[in-house]
């Protein structure tokens, strides 16, 4: 498997998957159609809001 640099699109791709986030919440579509800005919202609102509110 290739590696994927840190805050890029295949890694908030890959990030939100590995949350189990497969499809954009409210518009349904693949995230891998999304740009780079959206799947960084979707990742800090989604990921980055859980894990701080779990400490």
């Amino acid at each position: 498997m290739c590696e994927v640099h840190k805050y890029s699109k295949g890694w908030f791709v890959q990030q939100l998957r590995s949350k189990g986030i497969k499809y954009h919440p409210q518009l349904r579509c693949h995230l891998g159609l999304l740009k780079e800005s959206e799947l960084r919202n979707l990742y800090y609102q989604y990921v980055e809001h859980e894990q701080q509110d779990s400490q």
